[in-house]
């Protein structure tokens, strides 16, 4: 007797019920949105001044440096021809110059910025929406750590900054309300970004006895349900970084992931526990603001 298939259907939830267990968890502050760069496809076509994914952005990097044929498709590839061929400054003029706009927030943004004070979100994108978003409410305390290109840092991983862009602490970090954790970096304060082959090397080799991840983090996820917005898990640096993150946390999560699934997608959720909400992402958002003013 075999295995029966793994199918997308094996790994997905009923909407409803799962949008009513989401608005339950984040009421009772276990949720961790995880907000990923599929989130600005719900911006108007023409609206987003950034790049919407990792295609459209290694197309901004070669439009300015152009790498050869064999890599020109792989971000990582091209971002570290730029570095070796260019030097680092320009790779991160380059992408100061493609996130540094003003980005009209998304319905994911919105919602994420108005729940009551998570103890944890994570972004993994380069824009600085959600800071703008939290920094606009003087209500709430706030600070957020942004991951750092190991190679080019004095060995540190990580960088701390307060609700002004200020340089801050990990001491400090431990009284924030909700802190905003941006693994790969932020055009904003200072221009962090892990991008390139080099960026990769150690922290991949890290990543899994948790060196890069900073202990605030490790604390705050601590039984916590992770909440996917806006990501896919098509690509082996997505799934490990989601997997790394969201290590020692619970055992049960959700992704909202409308349409086909890869089979690498649909073997990283089952093993993970994440169930999938096959809704868009702007159902999703309207759903779930809906269940919490309910």
């Amino acid at each position: 007797m075999t295995d029966a298939p793994l199918t997308a259907d094996s790994v997905t939830v009923d909407p409803a019920e799962a949008i009513a267990g989401i608005a339950a968890a984040l009421k009772a502050r276990t949720v961790v949105p995880y907000v990923g760069p599929g989130a600005f496809d719900l911006l108007p076509d023409g609206a987003c001044p950034i790049p919407r994914n990792s295609a459209e952005l290694v197309k901004r990097l070669n439009a300015k440096v152009a790498a050869p044929g064999r890599i020109r498709s792989q971000l990582t590839a091209v971002a570290q021809f730029i570095e070796s061929r260019r030097h680092r400054k320009t790779l991160e003029k380059i992408l100061d110059e493609t996130f540094r706009h003003d980005v009209p927030p998304t319905p994911v943004h919105r919602f994420v910025a108005g729940i009551p004070a998570p103890a944890l979100v994570v972004d993994v994108w380069y824009d600085a929406v959600l800071e703008a978003l939290l920094a606009a409410d003087a209500t709430r305390t706030w600070g957020e750590v942004q991951g750092l290109s190991h190679p080019q840092s004095t060995g540190e991983w990580v960088h701390y900054f307060g609700p002004d862009g200020s340089p801050s602490t990990a001491d400090a970090a431990e009284a924030w309300e909700t802190l905003l954790y941006k693994p790969s970096g932020s055009v904003a304060p200072a221009g962090n970004y892990l991008i390139s082959d080099s960026d990769f090397v150690e922290i991949l080799t890290e990543i899994d006895i948790q060196t890069p991840i900073p202990p605030e983090v490790q604390k705050r996820r601590a039984g916590k349900h992770f909440l996917f917005l806006g990501c896919r898990f098509d690509q082996e640096i997505q799934r490990t970084f989601g997997r790394q993150i969201a290590k020692r946390s619970s055992d049960s999560h959700w992704a909202v992931l409308p349409g086909e699934l890869s089979r690498n997608e649909i073997r990283f959720l089952e093993k993970h526990g994440i169930r999938r909400i096959d809704l868009t992402l702007g159902e999703a958002v309207a759903q779930l603001e809906a269940a919490l003013a309910g």
